[in-house]
């Protein structure tokens, strides 16, 4: 079923991001954690395309699988990085055999040792190239990102939603957006989109901090930010592994409650193929919906 046609009849929606596992161990790991999150119903769960499109194999068999022998709404990330048309279409065309109905188009980042995107020979420079690409050919629905911090290489928020207009101009069906620790970059970015005119769904971008430094590196990458309570909090407690875990679940639990309560549309967990944060986050908002319809 497409995320569209789910999210205009399932409020909030709650979707998990996976990565394909570099051995089989970890592949394990992951059904193991698909497993354990599938009793919590998602709206759908997405499968990343690894850096530089580096495991787009990986991606195609096991947003396949997620599909098809778990039974899941599944969707598969496709990047513009080094791919020709020719290749990406034969990507989109073994999607569409497989039965997946929804993509998540994006530039990508550069592959490891450069620094800059460079476009492929018969490629796409820009994602909303690749969403009109996909919307000419094929009738997926198409998913895209958005950055409410503004995106790592364009320091001008305004310019960047312009590009996120484009992206939704050229055909997008909603937009999930980059992590984010703060609420009021979400905020602000949604009433800027509204005021330039994007009115798909934008669902919010949550990540829990479960290792300090790892999430440092994270947000380096990204262009995120720690507000300075939490990451004072995080600094102090950084030696203290179960410590910072908890203060981490504890806020993004904190940040779910309130996106939902100012009617986000729901909730993309960043789970990092980690089920236990996300099981309590979900937990938390459960008891907290009870306590109110009470």
């Amino acid at each position: 079923m497409k995320i569209k046609a789910i999210l205009e009849k399932v409020r909030p929606s709650f979707s998990f991001e996976f990565f394909p596992p570099k051995n089989s161990e970890g592949f394990e790991q992951l059904f193991t954690t698909i497993g354990q999150l599938e009793s919590c119903q998602p709206t759908y769960v997405s499968v990343t395309f690894g850096a530089g499109g580096s495991t787009r194999t990986q991606t195609i068999d096991l947003v396949g699988r997620i599909k098809n022998e778990i039974g899941l709404e599944s969707m598969a990330h496709l990047t513009c990085v080094g791919s020709s048309r020719e290749e990406l279409r034969s990507i989109l065309d073994t999607l569409q055999e497989q039965g997946i109905q929804n993509v998540l188009a994006l530039r990508g980042d550069p592959p490891q040792g450069h620094e800059k995107f460079e476009k492929p020979e018969n490629g796409f420079a820009y994602a909303n190239e690749l969403v009109e690409f996909i919307r000419k050919h094929y009738d997926f629905c198409i998913g895209v990102a958005g950055y409410p911090e503004g995106h790592i290489e364009c320091p001008d928020k305004k310019a960047d939603l312009e590009n996120l207009k484009r992206k939704v101009d050229a055909g997008a069906d909603f937009i999930v957006t980059q992590l984010f620790f703060d609420n009021r970059f979400y905020f602000d970015f949604m009433d800027r989109a509204q005021k330039i005119g994007i009115k798909i769904p934008i669902i919010p971008g949550i990540m829990p901090v479960l290792n300090f430094k790892q999430t440092q590196r994270f947000t380096k990458m990204c262009g995120s930010t720690i507000p300075a309570v939490l990451m004072k909090q995080l600094e102090s407690s950084q030696d203290e592994p179960e410590t910072v875990r908890k203060i981490g679940i504890e806020h993004a639990t904190l940040q779910c409650e309130l996106l939902l309560q100012e009617e986000a549309p729901g909730i993309h967990f960043y789970t990092l193929n980690r089920s236990n944060a996300t099981l309590k986050i979900l937990e938390s908002l459960r008891n907290l919906s009870d306590k109110i319809g009470d």
